[in-house]
């Protein structure tokens, strides 16, 4: 798939922003922030997630390895006149990882593209502050049909107690789970439906 691509009609489909509404709620609802907190986003697309959690953080850098979406956004920043979002198109596996340090850390859909669950978590374990949150949001373990794609070469999905292991063992703790959507779409006349999950770790 070429999110470049996709990126000028990606705000179209109005599920994609419901979504994200049910995630930032459903976040809100379960992690209270410091006064004055940073984030990040990983996997930020046009920033559809993060422009529901505008009001909540002091300052929030998008993150995507896609121009095109970062093109997007920067449009949508200026547009809004969003002045604490920060974009930035890099890829956290091989590029240099910032310096700056954040509070929380969230992601929706974007984690069953990544092939080294196990790196990017340590990445994110240096990223974030002592006592920092992770908020990762993505599909129940499946049998492949979300994407139906013989070149699709990410995750179909995520089992809840290997996610959690890899968690603890790259230095997470106070692990939860929880499903909070659910994609529906027909094919071939019949209804297929794809629940995704919100688990919440903090760094030891």
């Amino acid at each position: 798939m070429s999110f470049g691509a996709e990126a000028k009609d990606w705000d179209l489909d109005p599920k994609k922003t419901e979504r994200a509404i049910a995630l930032a709620q459903e976040i809100l609802r379960n992690v209270q922030f410091p006064p004055n907190a940073k984030a990040i986003e990983f996997g930020c697309g046009t920033g559809i997630l993060s422009i529901q959690m505008k009001d909540f953080f002091q300052d929030i850098t998008l993150v995507d390895t896609s121009a095109g979406m970062i093109d997007v956004l920067k449009e949508k920043i200026k547009a809004n006149n969003l002045s604490h979002f920060h974009p930035l198109q890099i890829d956290l596996l091989t590029d240099p990882i910032p310096e700056a340090h954040f509070d929380v850390i969230y992601t929706l859909m974007t984690m069953h593209h990544i092939g080294d669950i196990k790196k990017i978590f340590g990445v994110f374990h240096q990223l974030l502050n002592h006592g920092g949150y992770f908020c990762m949001a993505d599909l129940v373990k499946e049998d492949g049909s979300f994407h139906n794609d013989p070149d699709f070469n990410g995750h179909n999905g995520f089992d809840h107690q290997g996610l959690k292991r890899l968690l603890q063992g790259s230095g997470f703790e106070d692990v939860s789970y929880n499903i909070f959507y659910e994609i529906k779409r027909e094919k071939e006349g019949k209804l297929e439906t794809f629940p995704l999950f919100l688990m919440i770790a903090r760094k030891r």
